[in-house]
């Protein structure tokens, strides 16, 4: 087969296939690039702060759309609903977050939410909430899930919404805020040796087009059927020139049968 193959014809048709497969392959590449849309869906506007009571409904699950939005919100701390989450990184150390309940103006149902006021590598250094009518600014975050550990008391493993509701007795948002700001009466509240908690919005998915993936897919097979059928045709080639040899050698072998001379009888004597 290599003989038939290394006939100019033939190599003169692979590297046509070859061609051909490289302008395939390079199609496969353009559609795999067009696949991740470069402008995704309109940009959530995470950054600019909208009202909790507009952007989130208690009683609810939080959607991808309302996660890191940045909120504000007034209304009072509770003094007597506040926890150290455990196990909280900043900046490298290990620390914990000072979660307070926060009463919400305006909550259908006087719903808190819990407010993490900042970290402390040291729970000595949590300071206590500010009293009065407060104002915050932060980050709204989905609900973390509950962990089976039992530190001691007022002390949690994870920021569940469902826990400290089960906790303080009392109905909240499914969700928390870092907050990034917090006033009384229009000043800023002293956090002491708290460190604020900084959250930076996720990053947006880029849409995938599948449709285009499809596509990218089928100019791959088409790449290697270009070369596929160049290997058959070489293939069908090469065994019509197998079956011509085979019925030539059968052709001369009869043709030389049929012109050998008879042999069979014996020569007349010659009378003397």
């Amino acid at each position: 087969m290599l003989k038939t193959a290394l006939q100019p014809r033939w190599i003169a048709g692979l590297l046509f296939a070859l061609v051909i497969s490289t302008v395939f392959v390079l199609l496969s590449q353009w559609q795999f690039s067009s696949a991740e849309s470069e402008e995704s869906a309109e940009p959530r506007a995470t950054e600019d702060v909208r009202p909790l009571t507009e952007a989130f409904t208690p009683g609810k699950p939080m959607y991808e759309t309302e996660a890191d939005q940045m909120v504000s919100f007034t209304g009072s701390f509770d003094p007597e609903k506040s926890v150290l989450v455990e196990e909280r990184l900043q900046d490298g150390d290990m620390g914990y977050w000072a979660v307070t309940a926060f009463n919400v103006d305006g909550a259908p149902s006087g719903e808190f939410i819990p407010v993490v006021r900042g970290w402390v590598s040291d729970p000595e250094d949590v300071t206590e909430p500010p009293a009065g009518e407060a104002a915050v600014v932060g980050r709204l975050l989905p609900s973390e899930a509950p962990l089976p550990a039992t530190p001691e008391e007022g002390r949690v493993t994870a920021l569940s919404t469902a826990e400290l509701i089960n906790l303080w007795d009392a109905p909240a948002y499914s969700a928390f805020v870092a907050a990034s700001d917090i006033t009384v009466d229009g000043a800023a509240v002293d956090a002491g040796g708290m460190e604020t908690v900084e959250v930076g919005a996720q990053p947006e998915e880029t849409p995938v087009n599948w449709l285009n993936i499809f596509y990218a897919l089928e100019w791959i097979v088409f790449a290697g059927f270009s070369v596929f059928l160049w290997w058959r045709l070489v293939a069908d080639e090469h065994n019509r020139s197998l079956e011509d040899d085979e019925y030539d050698d059968e052709y001369d072998d009869e043709y030389t049968d049929a012109t050998e001379p008879e042999n069979d009888h014996p020569s007349s004597e010659v009378t003397k």
